[in-house]
């Protein structure tokens, strides 16, 4: 399920992975469904959450989504304890799993965590297939960004 990368995520986003594309070729994206506790999807309404460090891990036949950091809400936590950083599990079809374990496992791609966002009413991710860039991809990327930044400067001027 391969999407345009330009093209938004979803109207609905929670949360984007803003280093991802600046730091990895992201080859192909699939969206996954999330397992989550009810204080976890609380605080996502209010968009707490950061991605920082966080990847996806394949581990016997699953995927998990290890080091995003869900901040709970006082309100919604009183009684339940609260693991901001747990290892959350990633709901894919066995088609997909096979598909990304072959690919990381032969192939040497990364699995990272895209995007979150709502889709008729369930958290769903946005995961990556993608292998990293080299400091002067980075820098070529950067020089793209910024050229394309001065072209609408330009145009939105003359």
């Amino acid at each position: 399920m391969a999407k345009n990368p330009k093209k938004p995520v979803n109207d609905n986003t929670i949360a984007r992975n803003k280093r991802a594309r600046f730091e990895y070729f992201v080859e192909e994206e699939f969206e996954a469904g999330l397992s989550l506790e009810g204080w976890e999807v609380k605080a996502l309404r209010e968009s707490r959450i950061s991605f920082g460090e966080s990847y996806v891990l394949l581990k016997d036949g699953e995927a998990f989504l290890f080091g995003a950091h869900i901040s709970p809400l006082a309100s919604a936590s009183t009684h339940v304890k609260t693991d901001p950083v747990r290892t959350r599990k990633l709901l894919l079809h066995r088609k997909e799993l096979d598909k990304l374990i072959g690919a990381v496992e032969r192939k040497g791609y990364s699995l990272i965590p895209l995007a979150l966002y709502w889709k008729k009413g369930r958290v769903k991710a946005a995961i990556g297939l993608a292998k990293g860039k080299k400091l002067h991809d980075k820098r070529t990327t950067e020089k793209d960004r910024d050229w394309k930044r001065d072209q609408a400067r330009i145009l939105k001027h003359s």
